[in-house]
C-alpha cells in the first residue's frame, strides 16, 4: 500500500512540469498604464480673421490658401480603466510654412519668409473602449477637451522678423480646444501578432485613428494673432 502511494505521488510530481508548461502558453496581457500617439494633419491659423486687419489678408496673400503641415507627439497617462478609459495627456507639435516675402508694394521678392508654430496641449482623455475589449467591436470613439499654449515666430531671411512698425516677430498665444475622434483597433486583424507585440514589447493595443480638433487660440478673445482653427488629424496610437 505504501509503495503504491509513493508511486502515485511520483507520477503527479512528474506531470507537474508538463502542466506548468501548458499553462505558460496561455496568452496574458501586460498591465496597461498609458499610450503614445503620433499624428499629422493640415492646420491653417485664422490670422486673416483679426478685426484689426480691416479686411487685409496677410496669411492668404503670403502663403496662399494651403494649410501648414502639423505633426504632433502625445503622451497619455491613464488613471481609470473600467467602463472606458480615462486619463490626462500632454502633447507637443510643430508646423511651419515658407513663401516669398512681400515688398511694400505687395510684390513677391527673392527673400523667404516663414511662419512657425509650436502648439503645446494639456488635455483630459476619455475613450469608450469597453465594447472593443468586452465584445471585440474594433471602433473606439473618444474625446479630449483641454488647453493649448502656442509659441509662434516669423522669420525673414532666416532670422526672426522685426516689423518696421513696431512689435515683435514672435509671441505666445493660448486658449481652449476640444478634439474628438474614432480609433480602429488593429488587434482584430492579427490577434496572435498583437499578443506577441504585447509579450515582447509591452504594447497592449495599437490603433489607427482620425480626429477633429476645434481650437480657439486667441488668448480668450484678446487682440493679436489668432491661431484658432478647426482641422482633421490622422495617426497611430500604441497602448503600453
Amino acid at each position: 500500500m505504501t509503495r503504491a502511494v509513493a508511486l502515485g505521488i511520483a507520477v503527479v510530481l512528474t506531470a507537474l512540469p508538463g502542466e506548468a508548461q501548458e499553462m505558460s502558453d496561455v496568452p496574458t496581457q501586460t498591465p496597461r498604464s498609458g499610450a503614445v500617439e503620433i499624428r499629422l494633419g493640415g492646420y491653417k491659423p485664422a490670422l486673416d480673421a483679426e478685426e484689426a486687419l480691416a479686411g487685409k489678408r496677410p496669411y492668404a496673400d503670403t502663403f496662399g490658401a494651403s494649410s501648414m503641415l502639423l505633426v504632433e507627439l502625445e503622451m497619455q497617462r491613464f488613471f481609470y480603466q473600467g467602463i472606458g478609459t480615462a486619463g490626462v495627456s500632454v502633447s507637443l507639435g510643430y508646423a511651419e510654412k515658407y513663401a516669398a516675402a512681400l515688398t511694400d508694394a505687395d510684390v513677391p521678392s527673392a527673400e523667404r519668409t516663414g511662419l512657425h508654430v509650436l502648439p503645446i496641449r494639456v488635455r483630459g482623455v476619455y475613450r469608450f473602449d469597453y465594447p472593443a475589449f468586452r465584445w471585440g467591436i474594433p471602433l473606439v470613439p473618444y474625446i479630449k477637451p483641454g488647453l493649448v499654449f502656442t509659441p509662434w515666430w516669423s522669420t525673414k531671411g532666416g532670422e526672426i522678423e522685426s516689423p518696421e512698425v513696431g512689435g515683435t516677430g514672435k509671441g505666445l498665444r493660448f486658449g481652449w480646444e476640444v478634439a474628438g475622434g474614432v480609433a480602429f483597433l488593429l488587434d482584430v486583424l492579427e490577434p496572435r501578432l498583437a499578443r506577441d507585440f504585447d509579450s515582447d514589447l509591452g504594447v497592449n493595443h495599437s490603433y489607427l485613428f482620425a480626429e477633429y480638433t476645434y481650437a480657439k487660440v486667441n488668448n480668450f478673445g484678446s487682440k493679436g494673432f489668432d491661431l484658432s482653427d478647426g482641422y482633421w488629424m490622422f495617426g497611430l496610437a500604441l497602448d503600453y
